[in-house]
């Protein structure tokens, strides 16, 4: 059994990424804490200061996110859209500048969002399959997944 789609990642989709990665993490989380605490203490001393270095450092992460998005997504790699094959093997990704092979093995953790299922492999890499781009192969491409990935890796919610 095999599963193929074509996808294609935006600005949007990939800035949901992003996201969802920095604030799934510590220092993202950390970073929110900070500023939202100051944000109280200006709440409570009136302290304009700390209103302002709240704000700053609230804003801060979600705006560089969506810079970076921006950016990546004038990659050429991004231009086209992306072909995927999900075979009883692996992931196979198909781009302008080649292809690319993840065994099952290899993937770290699939995950979602509202907008997109998420394949993290070694390394730093990510296969992002927006939802609105999968329809009728989202089914399929999660059960792929949760059939070849450990369930404590899977946590894909419908």
């Amino acid at each position: 059994m095999q599963v193929e789609f074509d996808v294609r990642l935006d600005a949007g989709t990939l800035y949901d990424h992003l996201v969802y990665r920095a604030y799934s993490h510590t220092p993202g989380i950390m970073e929110t804490a900070a500023g939202a605490l100051l944000v109280i203490v200006f709440g409570m001393t009136g302290n304009l200061l700390c209103l302002i270095a709240g704000l700053v450092i609230l804003a801060w992460l979600p705006a560089s996110l969506w810079r970076k998005a921006a950016r990546k997504a004038k990659q050429p790699d991004f231009q086209q859209p992306l072909h995927y094959i999900l075979t009883e093997e692996g992931v196979e990704i198909f781009r302008k500048n080649g292809k690319d092979f993840w065994k099952w093995e290899e993937m770290e953790k699939a995950v979602s969002t509202s907008k997109s299922v998420i394949l993290y492999t070694v390394g730093d890499s990510a296969c992002i399959f927006p939802r609105r781009e999968l329809k009728d192969s989202l089914i399929p491409a999660v059960e792929m997944i949760s059939t070849h990935m450990s369930p404590r890796k899977v946590n894909i919610r419908m």
